[in-house]
């Protein structure tokens, strides 16, 4: 957990994805991470959650201003 100069909680994330899909006929196993971030109670609600549990989240994608890569914001989030 870190802290905006505004003094907002937030928590850094990475979240990992993996599943099979159907493409072209074919079974296709998908694997991929990405960064994530929560702010706010949401931080300190997802902070005290048990590393590697399933949850679904559903927020925005955004490209930082110094980065290359985007950052999934979540808004919220439950257990799978």
């Amino acid at each position: 957990m870190r802290y905006t100069p505004a003094g907002l909680p937030a928590l850094d994330l990475r979240l990992e994805h993996e599943s099979s899909v159907e493409e072209a006929g074919q079974t296709r196993q998908v694997k991929t991470a990405i960064k994530a971030v929560a702010l706010g109670a949401l931080a300190e609600r997802l902070g005290v959650q048990p590393i590697g549990s399933l949850w679904r989240f559903s927020g925005f994608l955004a490209t930082p201003r110094n980065g290359k890569l985007v950052v999934l914001h979540i808004q919220e989030f439950q257990q799978d």
